[in-house]
């Protein structure tokens, strides 16, 4: 198959240089022409669902032509917003509000602050406040990025402090994950255990997915929270109130502004792109900026401007940034539009400087002459005044700089336990096979499947062809089909899905030439992402990939309205419609076998597809709650399906095929560490399933001595 009919992205993953090929090669496809892209077919095929969706998106918006078209527009954005969140807590909880610290300076005062923003869930928060003036001041809501040093940060403080000077009240907190606020501290590392505070914030934003929720739900809250300590200071005028951060803090002050109409006036920093400038860039970030599955919503960024409208909005961006200048202006472009059916074309405004990622002094002096403006009614061309910087611990809340040695409490972690045992015992009883369907994104495919033959390798007693088969457009699954020589037609097959691809176990004496040499035809694939197709990171020294495999992959399918885990659940099935179309194959007699990342997709085709009559899952997670229930985790995200324990786990699939027999083999914890036999057994303990353990030295006749007797 040739990718030329494939669009090329704008920017191409780098990918070493393909082994050449020789007639034994497993790996079949390297060094041919036509599949030079094949390491990028999945981005390349996901951008395409994303561009489809956009340009859905982009027929809607040009639609607009009344204020009360707008108006629906913005009911919209926040309804799926919303929703896709999770929804809000429904109560606001006493904040029990507390000072700890007051650090008097000149011409200002920060006090320490602690809050909950839900009880028990503590949030540090420091308070700038002007020492000259009559109150009550205009405020700034100041949410954060992922800067090092959380709320000490020099362009925070900067700002902050620059803002009480000129006589606002400004309010900076410690996001989930950074600061005195890391959710999986180390105290023997004296930090959290993933380091980086976008690592800390996917590695809790999974659990929070599978839960049916998204991290923002938290981190919305968390600013929502604010702003009620912030307007219950009697120095705020409740009547002047903004909202501006930079990086992870623009991002959020497009949420804010866009779901709480307490705010007047926003001032996103290095946030505001479009979808289209990201599917074409760098991708999807972390897990709180990425709220699925808002592609297939058809938002995007200008949403969060529409939804503010026509209230004054000012886009603040840095021409080389890594968040592209040439979406900032689209987006600013289809805002310009907005507003002007609106009626208020000058509240809508943009800067730019030339310059990179941050919250810097042009971008800074913009802010505050925009503040002026709309929060005052004056100028400020104001020289930024000179800022005497606190240390990180001089402006603490806490005794030892962490919440969780400090104060305990609740953590994410916590939260999303308890939210998964409530919504456990609401779980539906019936019609398992749509809720898989319709939560995986598992979309069905019929018809004749698209086989195209690449060789054959002869070996004693079988010969291996190497195949081609279509998925769906766009994808290719390749594959090896060993077939036992002489053929004993009808004979049983089995199609054998490897995490690591399809040559894995192809190597002689291995699982596959074990297979055939019982008289199996076995059809061993590289379902996408995997083997031969497995996408290589853009960023090798970032450190996703060794907790999160492809994260750009399985995100961008969640962003869509599919799964990752789905579509490898769909080029399963394609392979069993390969198998059963064969005429040395006894269609009665095909099973499956799963190993690593893999099984979880074929335990969910299995529910679907009744054609697999038996099913070995080997080294597949225990259940989709352990994840929730561990501090940390890894491997996991190409395999979450959003919402999932609000419907199933994967103990339940495996229960719903008890009338086929399934083996558990080696099953793993979160970490991927062999999950404990008790654990396992107690998950796993209806009739019809068979737990066991695999050493690395026994052979398939050792330990699955039934399946290959074909009893």
């Amino acid at each position: 198959m040739s990718f030329r009919n494939l669009p090329a992205l704008a920017i191409c993953l780098l990918v070493p240089p393909l082994a050449a090929q020789t007639p034994e090669s497993l790996d079949f496809l390297a060094g041919l022409p036509d599949f030079r892209e094949i390491r990028n077919m999945l981005p390349a095929h996901l951008n395409r669902l994303g561009e489809t969706l956009l340009e859905q998106r982009e027929r809607k918006i040009a639609q607009l032509s009344t204020p009360q078209d707008v108006e629906r527009r913005r009911a919209y954005v926040r309804e799926r917003m919303l929703r896709s969140l999770g929804g809000l807590p429904s109560e606001r909880t006493p904040l029990n509000a507390r000072t700890v610290g007051v650090l008097d300076r000149d011409g200002y005062r920060i006090e320490k602050v602690i809050f909950e923003s839900q009880p028990r869930f503590y949030v540090t928060a420091n308070l700038y406040l002007p020492k000259q003036g009559q109150p009550p001041f205009p405020a700034v809501l100041f949410p954060l990025g992922h800067e090092a040093g959380a709320k000490a940060h020099s362009a925070w403080q900067q700002m902050l402090v620059s803002l009480a000077k000129k006589g606002y009240v400004g309010l900076a907190w410690d996001p989930i994950g950074q600061g005195e606020r890391s959710q999986i501290f180390d105290v023997d590392l004296g930090e959290s255990k993933v380091i980086r505070s976008t690592t800390e914030h996917t590695m809790v934003g999974i659990q929070c997915l599978l839960a049916g929720d998204n991290l923002a739900r938290y981190t919305i809250w968390d600013g929502m929270r604010a702003l009620d300590y912030l307007l219950s200071r009697k120095e705020v005028d409740p009547r002047r109130v903004a909202c501006t951060g930079n990086s992870g803090g623009g991002t959020h002050t497009a949420y804010l502004s866009a779901l709480d109409d307490r705010i007047q006036v926003a001032a996103p920093s290095c946030y505001l792109t479009s979808w289209r400038r990201l599917l074409a860039s760098i991708g999807p970030q972390d897990a709180e900026q990425c709220v699925p599955p808002s592609l297939r919503d058809e938002l995007d960024h200008a949403d969060f401007v529409h939804a503010f409208a026509p209230r004054p909005y000012l886009i603040l961006s840095a021409i080389r940034d890594f968040f592209s200048i040439t979406g900032a202006r689209e987006t600013y472009q289809e805002a310009q539009r907005v507003y002007s059916l609106l009626g208020a074309s000058e509240k809508l405004s943009m800067v730019e400087a030339d310059d990179g990622h941050g919250y810097t002094q042009p971008r800074r002096l913009a802010a505050y002459r925009w503040f002026a403006k709309w929060l005052k009614d004056a100028a400020d061309d104001d020289p930024e005044p000179q800022v005497t910087l606190e240390t990180e611990q001089a402006l603490y809340a806490t005794e030892t700089g962490q919440v969780s040695t400090a104060l305990g409490g609740e953590t994410v972690i916590s939260l999303n336990q308890k939210r998964v045992e409530q919504n456990k015992s609401l779980r539906p009883k019936t019609e398992l096979r749509r809720r898989v369907a319709e939560l995986a994104g598992i979309e069905p495919r019929s018809g004749p499947v698209r086989v195209t033959p690449y060789g054959r390798i002869t070996r004693p007693g079988y010969r291996i062809e190497k195949l081609v088969y279509d998925a769906e457009p766009g994808v290719i699954v390749p594959a090896l089909l060993f077939v036992p020589e002489p053929a004993r037609s009808p004979a049983p097959a089995i199609l054998y899905a490897h995490g690591r691809g399809k040559a894995a176990a192809a190597a002689r004496g291995g699982d596959l030439e074990q297979l055939v040499q019982a008289g199996f035809v076995a059809l061993a694939i590289d379902a996408r992402g995997a083997g031969e197709t497995q996408t290589t990171p853009a960023n090798q020294a970032s450190d996703f990939p060794p907790f999160f495999g492809d994260y750009h992959s399985a995100m961008k399918a969640l962003l869509v309205g599919r799964t990752l885990l789905g579509m490898r659940a769909g080029d399963i099935s394609r392979g069993v419609d390969l198998l059963a179309a064969r005429q040395e194959v006894d269609p009665e007699r095909i099973y499956g076998f799963g190993q690593g990342r893999l099984s979880p997709s074929l335990l969910h085709a299995a529910v679907l597809d009744p054609r697999l009559r038996k099913l070995v899952l080997e080294e597949m997670l225990v259940s989709y709650e352990s994840v929730v229930s561990a501090r940390i985790h890894r491997g996991i995200f190409e395999i979450v399906i959003p919402g999932v324990l609000r419907s199933y786990d994967l103990p339940d699939l495996a229960a719903a095929l008890a009338s086929r027999p399934v083996w558990i083999v080696n099953a793993t914890d979160p970490l991927g560490h062999r999950a404990r036999p008790a654990e396992v057994s107690r998950l796993y303990s209806q009739p019809g399933i068979r737990i066991a353990e695999r050493r690395p030295e026994q052979g398939l006749r050792e330990v699955y001595p039934d399946l290959l007797a074909g009893r």
